[in-house]
């Protein structure tokens, strides 16, 4: 019986080393769990073109919206691990303890290739708010406990963790206003319905530009490209604060390493080519290309940040 057993073993670990000599032969899937024109689905796409061109191969994608991106995720994760179905993952994957009933677990069911594009998100207030600066404005948030409102794209969404991690960090009390999207919070935001907000860079650019909000500060560890006179919390008065939306390639667990580290790779080029890079940088995202150990760890980290936030901020769970 173990003979035999080992035998099966050895006849599959060969059967899929051969599969990686010769990855990719046939066509390739990156499975997106959002709807055509989002930022998942544009950098999916960007990405496939790319790679299609590198292995002269097809490189499809494939539309599955459903339950905030994880019916496609449970897909993946009971794909084939070969290579040849993969997943264009959203930040909204670091926070499991949000969807207790995804069909995955994040840690177990997929093996990172590569950090696509980071999207830093800026904080800004409505001018009539009497600061000037992140310094002013935390001041201001302690002098007023939960007398400073914030808006957000929606409960448990990537701007309403980002600004319960800021309080958290500075010690300070806000009152969360949700709205149904990004667009509708930056409204609000110029209505004065509410204080502050964290919008994509290119949501509020041209209200920057306007003078019509006031950029506070930058959320990720590294300025924008696009607004580099805007410094970042980290510089300035919350060291180690990073936060922001991400997007990044995924396969299903046990598909090989050495189709991992070509695909990886192969990104990490495309991440680096002019043109690829001013169309990211355009569209909010710094670009990126890591490997998959860096990916693997990156996620790590944010799930357990998050999942801090969430616990200590008391965010219920999304009820799918």
């Amino acid at each position: 019986m173990r003979r035999s057993l080992a035998t099966a073993f050895l006849g599959v670990a060969v059967a899929l080393g051969a599969q990686a000599q010769q990855y990719p032969n046939h066509p390739i899937r990156i499975i997106v769990g959002f709807g055509a024109g989002g930022g998942v689905d544009v950098s999916a796409r960007v990405v496939g073109k790319k790679l299609s061109e590198s292995f002269n191969q097809a490189v499809m994608v494939d539309n599955r919206p459903g339950a905030s991106g994880n019916a496609a995720g449970g897909l993946v994760a009971k794909s084939p691990p070969d290579g040849y179905t993969l997943y264009m993952a959203s930040s909204a994957i670091a926070f499991p303890s949000l969807f207790p009933n995804a069909p995955f677990d994040v840690n177990k069911d997929f093996a990172p290739v590569s950090l696509v594009a980071m999207g830093p998100s800026v904080l800004v207030a409505h001018p009539g708010l009497p600061v000037r600066d992140i310094k002013s404005f935390l001041a201001l948030a302690r002098s007023r406990p939960k007398q400073v409102l914030y808006g957000s794209a929606g409960f448990g969404t990537v701007t309403q963790l980002s600004m319960e991690l800021l309080a958290l960090s500075a010690a300070v009390e806000l009152t969360h206003v949700p709205y149904k999207g990004g667009g509708p919070s930056i409204i609000g935001l110029l209505s004065g319905e509410v204080h502050v907000v964290f919008s994509s860079v290119p949501g509020v650019l041209t209200q920057i530009r306007a003078s019509k909000v006031r950029a506070l500060g930058v959320s990720t560890q590294k300025r924008s490209t696009v607004l580099p006179e805007v410094p970042t919390l980290d510089e300035t008065v919350l060291p180690g604060y990073n936060s922001g939306s991400w997007y990044g390639l995924l396969a299903p667990a046990k598909t090989p390493r050495a189709v991992i580290d070509l695909l990886s790779s192969e990104i990490g080029k495309v991440m680096q080519l002019p043109d690829i890079r001013e169309g990211f940088v355009r569209s909010g995202f710094e670009p990126e290309g890591t490997t998959p150990d860096a990916f693997a760890t990156f996620i790590r980290a944010e799930i357990a940040k998050y999942d801090a936030v969430i616990r200590k901020a008391n965010i219920k769970p999304e009820v799918e």
